[in-house]
């Protein structure tokens, strides 16, 4: 008995300690974020030195906003997960249907290795292979980038979800005529929704704070742009430039909380989601 309340307690203090620097970092960043958050902040652009140094002088609030930045977050999102969901779910039925396949296991070992990969070695790559040829930064290298980030924990959460359905669903399909790839589309796919679904909002998640594929392939931009083929600017983006500029350093904290709330929701709904799917 005194065992089981001494490991009881030990489990509390120790998730204690692991909430409390949790805490302390959304305390901070909602303190000095949550006021600058307005309708200018969502629908301006970045303000140039000039205005922002004006601003400075005169004591009033720096102009401007992230506008530019949340535009190319959606553009780059957008053209990743269009690639990445498909492929990426193609790829998990593949390795769930045929894992003791010796292709299927080099995959599934390719695909361990690239999860596990630095975001900084992917960047270079992406860089090599869509920046150079391309001759120029842009929206296409940045999602190219993004897409093969979010690709092995689609891959993981396909293959999962399908490895734990029922097996009398597979045996049902194909007892009534069906062939595997209709069963696995028509049976398997949709039944194993809740849990496919819920991998993709967290590897969105996942790749929509990383900065370090974005530096390298779409580089950023001052002004709102919807060309996929010229620098774009990004969230993660605009945090680093704001940080390099000690005359736009407040507006870190309201591009930071507007990043965590964004990421906190798509957490949130991903377990909303995987619950009442499996309701």
């Amino acid at each position: 008995m005194v065992k089981d309340k001494l490991m009881l307690w030990s489990i509390c203090l120790l998730a204690t300690l692991t909430v409390v620097p949790l805490l302390a970092i959304l305390g901070e960043v909602l303190l000095r974020g949550y006021d600058q958050l307005s309708w200018t902040f969502f629908t301006e652009p970045t303000p140039t030195a000039y205005k922002t140094m004006e601003a400075i002088k005169t004591g009033e609030p720096i102009p401007g906003g992230i506008a530019n930045g949340i535009v190319g977050t959606m553009i780059m999102l957008g053209m990743a997960t269009v690639v990445a969901i498909p492929l990426g779910i193609l790829c998990g039925a593949f390795l769930a249907e045929n894992n003791k396949n010796s292709f299927a296991q080099f995959v599934s070992y390719l695909t361990d290795l690239l999860q596990g990969t630095p975001s900084v070695i992917i960047s270079i790559i992406t860089y090599i292979w869509v920046v150079v040829p391309m001759k120029g930064y842009s929206a296409i290298a940045g999602s190219a980038a993004l897409c093969i980030m979010m690709l092995p924990l689609i891959i993981r959460s396909t293959e999962e979800t399908l490895k734990i359905l029922p097996a009398s669903l597979k045996e049902a399909g194909l007892a009534l005529g069906g062939n595997k790839a209709r069963v696995m589309l028509k049976v398997q796919l949709p039944a194993a929704f809740g849990g496919i679904f819920t991998g993709v909002l967290l590897a969105i998640s996942r790749v929509i704070g990383e900065t370090a594929p974005l530096m390298f392939t779409a580089l950023g931009c001052s002004f709102i742009r919807f060309a996929v083929d010229k620098p774009i600017s990004a969230v993660p983006l605009l945090i680093w430039e704001f940080f390099n500029d000690p005359n736009l350093q407040e507006l870190i904290w309201g591009a930071s909380l507007f990043l965590l709330l964004f990421v906190l929701t798509l957490n949130l709904s991903s377990k909303y989601l995987a619950k009442k799917w499996n309701q």
